[in-house]
């Protein structure tokens, strides 16, 4: 019988159901632990599914007997798919599973940048619209989406998505991607341009060592100043002592933050307390529609690797 690890830190045992798994063999669970705990965890397994926990040459030397290793996520930037094919280790992701949850949390970030929903909730909490003498008060800005230019940094299915909504709002989009995608309906610029011409620029490519640091003193140096940055993707992608001292300077305007590069966030992150910067923990994918789709793809990618049709391979 096929022993197999699953970590359930990030995922929650509490609202979603792993027991598909223990179907496929014996199963054991693990949360937050250190190396050495893990090591002695995966010893005797043959397969271990990860959200954020790094698996690299130390851990396949610790765990010969690990034959495949699966990621609760559509990056598995956590896995050095190198060393996993040259042991015979197959590496599965769980590509596309976000796409609506993280599309969806894209403008709910804007929609508070924008709209300054939250100091307006929290306005209204404490009692100022009781002691307002007009009908409205509005002390915060507040601006439209609709006619802005919306820029795409990546045009996989959360790009698509995101296009889809940003077109609905009224906005322009522009894309930049790797290939040429085909009848993509938006224009496709050069990177460039896509910096130069973005009112938001929102980030949606996977954090390789040609993405890393994309936003950068440089790129930022092409946006407008009133420009605002999104990610929800990976937070390696932007350089955050650039980031922050564009904020800080008002080189742009703002930025709506999912991720960044070291989670949890650091004290002494440079975004932290940066102006016009709103943050949320990494929550684009928590729904738990989501995580339940999540699940089930995770758990079909261990079935069919077990059937000897492994699905969504990556190494």
């Amino acid at each position: 019988m096929m022993k197999i690890l699953i970590n359930t830190s990030g995922m929650s045992k509490d609202d979603i159901d792993f027991s598909g798994f223990e179907k496929l063999g014996s199963t054991k669970y693990f949360g937050e632990v250190s190396k050495t705990e893990l090591y002695a965890l995966a010893a005797d397994c043959d397969a271990i599914i990860v959200n954020k926990v790094i698996i690299d040459e130390a851990f396949l030397d610790a765990c010969p007997n690990i034959k495949y290793v699966g990621v609760f996520a559509s990056g598995y930037n956590v896995v050095d798919v190198a060393a996993c094919r040259a042991r015979g280790v197959t590496v599965c992701n769980v590509p596309g599973y976000s796409t609506h949850s993280v599309s969806q949390h894209v403008f709910a970030l804007l929609l508070c940048f924008f709209g300054k929903t939250d100091k307006y909730i929290n306005s209204v909490a404490n009692g100022d619209w009781i002691k307002s003498k007009s009908f409205c008060y509005f002390p915060w800005n507040t601006a439209e989406l609709y006619g802005k230019t919306f820029g795409i940094l990546g045009y996989g299915s959360i790009g698509k998505a995101v296009a889809r909504i940003a077109d609905a709002f009224g906005m322009k989009v522009i894309v930049n991607t790797r290939t040429t995608p085909d009848n993509c309906g938006y224009v496709v610029v050069d990177r460039e341009t896509l910096f130069r011409q973005s009112d938001i620029l929102s980030l949606h490519c996977p954090l390789t060592e040609q993405t890393k640091n994309i936003v950068n003193a440089k790129t930022l140096s092409l946006m407008k100043q009133s420009a605002v940055i999104v990610n929800t993707a990976r937070g390696g992608l932007i350089d955050e002592a650039a980031l922050a001292d564009a904020l800080n300077f008002g080189k742009i305007a703002g930025a709506c933050l999912d991720t960044v590069a070291e989670e949890p966030m650091l004290a002494d992150n440079p975004l932290l307390g940066a102006k016009n910067c709103i943050i949320t923990p990494h929550i684009g994918w928590a729904p738990r529609e989501t995580r339940e789709r999540l699940l089930k793809i995770a758990l079909q990618n261990l079935k069919s690797f077990i059937d000897g049709a492994p699905q969504n391979v990556v190494s």
